[in-house]
């Protein structure tokens, strides 16, 4: 409200709350955690097979031991790496009208892969998933408006393993409009993928401007970069294609014991991947992601419905808004 006669002068360093929220840590406890992980990618590093992708790291200045393939990156590598990733991202879909863009503090909602069995909705019998469950999942996920996009929910067992992402993605374009996230396995199957998605688009550059799809990679915890990962990474940077860099360590088992040390480690994987996609091709689209969770001790499985998952997802979700990067995480 406004009194006349009255000089009032923007706010300086003003703080809002817009809604409910959880505020698991402090800006000064947010760099602490930044700093350990700096000081774990720059004196541990992390172990990198693919010597494409060492090429790439010791192009950008990060020490490389052919030996050990342990590559550790220096801070200005990485600090770099989190300039160049963009903070908005739009995940294109073959309908313009389910366009998503995904920007700070606007939560969207997902489905989450990948079952490998289900109960038969006619039978009622608990099966293995095959290629039809997957364009179901897909034409109901496409559905449901409370789904921003999709997600490659069960997985076409019934189709050869090393070819299934290719099977699960013929079910999944033509069963929803939105944009969906799929695994490539590997980066022959991901240039093939971006071969439908062109299909589909007009065109690579069309493609590229408009991405269809995004593609899941996964760290491999402790400290690990496989091919598979890598590969894939490179090979979406180059085209313009998403990377939702997933990050599965479990407390405990793959990872240090206390939430705040898993949270380290988790840290350094993906930046240690936004690195490897960012000095591929400056300002390639990628997704701070997580479903990291704690292992249970007496049945030695990764609980993604325990506390410690939310977390751990609370955690991640500040640091991505803390390094200005779009995040997905696992909810319980």
């Amino acid at each position: 409200m406004e009194v006349k006669g009255v000089s009032r002068n923007l706010h300086a360093g003003f703080h809002r709350i817009d809604g409910f929220g959880i505020n698991v840590f402090s800006r000064d406890e947010l760099y602490a955690v930044h700093c350990a992980t700096l000081d774990v990618l720059q004196h541990v590093g992390v172990r990198v097979d693919s010597k494409e992708a060492q090429e790439i790291f010791a192009g950008g200045g990060a020490t490389v031991d052919p030996q050990t393939d342990i590559v550790k990156i220096p801070p200005y590598m990485v600090e770099d790496a989190l300039r160049w990733a963009p903070g908005t991202l739009l995940l294109a879909a073959r309908d313009p009208k389910k366009d998503y863009i995904l920007e700070s503090n606007r939560v969207g909602f997902v489905n989450f892969g990948e079952g490998v069995n289900i109960i038969d909705p006619v039978t009622r019998k608990y099966r293995p998933t095959n290629k039809r469950d997957v364009a179901n999942a897909a034409l109901m996920s496409d559905y449901l408006s409370e789904m921003d996009i999709s997600y490659r929910a069960v997985v076409a067992q019934d189709q050869p393993g090393h070819v299934q992402s290719l099977h699960n993605a013929e079910a999944i374009f033509p069963n929803t409009a939105k944009h969906f996230f799929i695994g490539a396995d590997g980066v022959k199957n991901a240039r093939k993928l971006i071969k439908m998605g062109a299909a589909l688009a007009g065109g690579k550059d069309k493609l590229k401007e408009r991405p269809l799809i995004s593609f899941n990679v996964c760290p491999t915890s402790l400290l690990k970069l496989i091919p598979e990962c890598t590969d894939v990474v490179m090979e979406a940077a180059r085209a313009g294609i998403p990377v939702n860099i997933i990050s599965m360590a479990m407390a405990g088992a793959t990872s240090p014991v206390t939430l705040a040390g898993t949270l380290v480690t988790h840290n350094a994987e993906v930046l240690a991947t936004i690195v490897l996609s960012q000095f591929t091709c400056k300002g390639a689209p990628c997704i701070y992601g997580s479903s990291t969770t704690i292992m249970d001790m007496r049945y030695t499985t990764a609980p993604v419905g325990a506390p410690e998952l939310g977390m751990i997802s609370a955690a991640v979700a500040k640091m991505a808004q803390y390094y200005l990067l779009p995040s997905f995480v696992a909810g319980g």
